[in-house]
């Protein structure tokens, strides 16, 4: 099932657990979303605002995030990044 919720104002849902496989969430303002456990498989996440969110546990395999914007943001491992959470912390 793809849903669009593109540009939607997420900013501080609490969403965990979720199933958004194949979302369209680009440009979607997830900042502070409690996204933990969420399977985020192959979801659009071009442009989306993920500072402050919380990503603990969740699967961004094949996700989108070109443009997305990580500010303080805990990837899936637990680490905190200002960078994208597909790209390793530093000193791995």
């Amino acid at each position: 099932m793809i849903f669009s919720l593109s540009g939607a104002n997420l900013s501080g849902a609490d969403i965990s657990g979720a199933d958004l496989r194949g979302a369209d969430l680009s440009g979607a303002d997830l900042s502070g979303a409690d996204l933990r456990g969420t399977d985020l498989r192959g979801t659009d996440l071009r442009g989306a605002d993920l500072s402050f969110a919380n990503l603990s546990g969740a699967d961004l395999s094949e996700a989108f995030l070109s443009g997305a914007k990580f500010w303080h943001t805990i990837c899936p491992e637990g680490n905190e990044t200002n960078l994208d959470c597909l790209v390793p912390p530093a000193g791995q």
